[in-house]
């Protein structure tokens, strides 16, 4: 029954949209009518402030982590841990309670690998970083970070998570097909370009 119940948990958990109930509650703004247009932290921080960005964020992470770190507790069989990481990622992707829409995976994801490959993930989070503060673009030092994420579990030879990062990969990419036209376009804009805008 836990094999079955936890994956389900793990879909409800992630379907809660807390970028939408932190931006409407304290700050009057449906994100997915404004910026961007999607519940994630990046444009939360956008129209609200950068702390509710934050608070958002650490709520999208946990979302991916809990259920995760459940997992390795009663039944840490990879393939279990992958299906509930998966589980709380296709929530966020695709919410039950917003009409099966969602937000990108990023930040779910990454609380996905917090408790199983937390070195590997730090690595590629760091080099997530330096592109944003090199570029400007967020979308941009996200898919540097699922990039990086597979062939640093690879260097490592944790296999046993191999098949889920690569299944974080290409959801990734697909969400972010917009941002990855607009960027060969030359037209994505920096996030200090959507700050100016926001103020």
């Amino acid at each position: 029954m836990f094999e079955i119940l936890l994956p389900i948990a793990a879909y409800l958990l992630g379907s809660t949209p807390w970028g939408l109930i932190i931006a409407k509650t304290c700050c009057g703004i449906d994100p997915r009518l404004n910026g961007s247009l999607n519940t994630g932290a990046t444009n939360v921080a956008r129209l609200c402030g950068f702390g509710y960005g934050v608070a958002t964020l650490l709520c999208d992470l946990l979302k991916g982590a809990a259920p995760v770190w459940l997992a390795l507790c009663f039944l840490p069989s990879p393939v279990f841990v992958s299906v509930v990481g998966l589980a709380a990622i296709a929530g966020h992707t695709c919410s039950c309670f917003m009409k099966f829409r969602g937000g990108k995976a990023v930040a779910t994801s990454i609380g996905v690998f917090l408790p199983i490959a937390f070195p590997q993930l730090l690595a590629a989070a760091l080099l997530c970083i330096l592109v944003i503060w090199r570029s400007g673009y967020v979308s941009l030092g996200s898919l540097t970070l699922v990039t990086a994420l597979p062939l640093l579990l690879a260097v490592f030879g944790l296999w046993q998570w191999f098949i889920l990062s690569l299944c974080v990969f290409a959801l990734v990419f697909f969400r972010h097909a917009e941002n990855i036209r607009r960027l060969s376009a030359g037209t994505e804009k920096s996030w200090i370009e959507s700050q100016q805008k926001s103020e």
